[in-house]
């Protein structure tokens, strides 16, 4: 296709910015501290780096790792890539510098974008990779930093974008062209490249707005990771389609959070079960103004019964779960307002473009009730895994994308989460979900902040189920009486075996409970 018709008629992420700046310029679009730029404002920013990269030889299908916080200049570099047909690579900020050094090189990223803080971290990665030529620095915390290795070319975004023309950068990006290569997290090997084209993620992103109810007037607080795609393909890229605005956030402060929400009047908020508890706990909580809050939406687990009560009490707006993975760019089902009290523990509907099914070992599709693996259709699909074809293969197989998660559909068409078919624990010749005894454990025992359940290595049982809780501040935990009480509420062969009770539990960079970690910790717990 020539570039002209290209222009005309394709569906290309950066394309979303430049409507959104053509429709709404005085808008705010991105709050970062105490700087603010309107939609017609960081439009031209964004087009002003992409013409930087352009000078400096980026082009179509090249790829830019970049490794920061939440910040302006991460989602300024994002769609600068996309208007030029480059390939974002976000690092993920948990990563061990060995595992940066393999994204980079996998990915063939040719620079890598680093906030002035991180600099340090990521030096032993970028010496590792011959073919990392450009590093370019973004302001972060303003942190000192040293330029090596030397012999790359070192830059600022400052300097990138310095003396570019604010114009339209007008290259040709086709629709299925990569816009991001999301590295899914590794327990047993090096992480897998999800490429996410334009297409992809462009029609994720308006199915999350549409099926949200969002709108140009939402205010969105960005408070989890931008190099996740929860929050950057979930959150940000439909705020920017729809023209509202984003109010960036770096870490999570309770009460820095709170004070957001009051002070700009916050319509939309995301965040993990365990930090809207921690909200709760807060004490400036009572007394807050949170009324202009719409909906706040929560991901990576369902809310135990007693929190998500609290929550709708107190946060007094609607609430929905967000479910899916990378490779779906990322939501798949959404677990809506008028479910959340009677259906707690499912994971929703499927969103508008989404096809949801079960499907049984032998690739056959399964009626509601019976537990399968959870298979889509759609074309928010991933393209597939960068430079794995065995990979792509097996998760396509049968017409369908396997999740690798384990589910049934109800007869009213609520998709119900069971398990990570990993997660399965095999105990004494029967299969027992982790995730339901999890929900048991606290049903069980009020004290406990978190709980995780795993199979441990067992002579008689294979795996014996244990449940690893951490104590709410202040409180303790008996592990007997908590034994007693999941006696009560589960079959006898799924109640654990042991309950162990820890300080904290290992969680990725997004706040997921590393259950590889737990197993592998407490592997001779029972002198296995």
């Amino acid at each position: 296709m020539d570039l002209a018709r290209n222009l005309i008629q394709r569906v290309s992420l950066g394309d979303s910015l430049t409507r959104s700046a053509a429709a709404r310029p005085g808008h705010p679009a991105v709050v970062d501290g105490d700087r603010c730029w309107t939609y017609a404002e960081f439009n031209a920013l964004v087009n002003r780096l992409a013409h930087g990269l352009a000078t400096l030889g980026y082009s179509r299908a090249d790829a830019l790792g970049i490794a920061s916080g939440n910040s302006a200049e991460f989602l300024a570099l994002y769609y600068a890539c996309a208007k030029l047909g480059v390939v974002a690579v976000p690092i993920n900020l948990g990563w061990r510098p060995d595992e940066v050094a393999y994204v980079l090189d996998h990915s063939s990223a040719r620079g890598l974008a680093v906030e002035t803080q991180l600099v340090a971290g990521m030096q032993e990665a970028i010496g590792k990779v011959a073919g990392v030529a450009e590093v370019i620095v973004m302001p972060g915390l303003n942190a000192s930093y040293d330029r090596e290795p030397a012999e790359r070319t070192w830059t600022t975004v400052g300097r990138l974008e310095a003396g570019q023309h604010a114009g339209e950068p007008e290259c040709l990006v086709e629709d299925r062209d990569a816009i991001s290569y999301l590295y899914t997290s590794g327990t047993t090997s090096f992480p897998k490249g999800v490429v996410g084209t334009h297409l992809s993620i462009y029609l994720e992103s308006m199915s999350a707005a549409l099926d949200s109810g969002w709108n140009a007037a939402d205010r969105f607080a960005a408070l989890m990771p931008m190099f996740h795609t929860a929050q950057l393909n979930g959150y940000c890229t439909p705020a920017v389609i729809l023209g509202a605005t984003i109010y960036v956030q770096r870490g999570f402060d309770p009460q820095a959070w709170l004070d957001l929400i009051e002070r700009e009047r916050i319509t939309q908020i995301f965040a993990l079960p365990m930090m809207f508890r921690t909200a709760l706990d807060h004490p400036s909580f009572e007394g807050r103004d949170l009324s202009s809050l719409r909906r706040a939406v929560y991901a990576m687990a369902p809310m135990p019964d007693a929190l998500i009560r609290r929550c709708l009490d107190k946060f007094g707006c609607d609430f929905a779960l967000m479910f899916g993975q990378t490779e779906m760019s990322p939501l798949t089902t959404l677990f809506r307002p008028e479910h959340q009290l009677t259906h707690i523990g499912a994971v929703g509907t499927p969103i508008t473009g989404v096809q949801v099914a079960i499907m049984g070992p032998g690739g056959e599709l399964l009626p509601p009730g019976e537990l399968g693996e959870i298979v889509y259709r759609g074309p928010s699909t991933m393209q597939g895994y960068l430079s794995n074809a065995e990979a792509t293969d097996s998760a396509f197989a049968h017409g369908w994308f396997h999740s690798g998660d384990v589910g049934r559909f109800g007869d009213d068409g609520v998709l119900w989460f069971a398990d990570r078919f990993k997660d399965v624990i095999k105990t004494g010749g029967e299969n027992v979900a982790s995730i339901e005894v999890e929900k048991a454990v606290y049903a069980a025992e009020p004290n406990v902040a978190e709980a995780v359940v795993v199979g441990l290595p067992h002579e008689r049982w294979s795996e014996a189920i244990t449940a690893v809780v951490v104590p709410k501040p202040g409180e303790t935990i008996d592990p007997g009486r908590l034994i007693n009480g999941l006696k009560e509420r589960l079959d006898g062969y799924k109640v654990p075996k042991s309950v162990i009770v820890v300080d904290e539990l290992p969680k990725t960079s997004t706040g997921k409970i590393q259950k590889n970690l737990v197993r592998e910790r407490h592997a001779s717990h029972y002198g296995g």
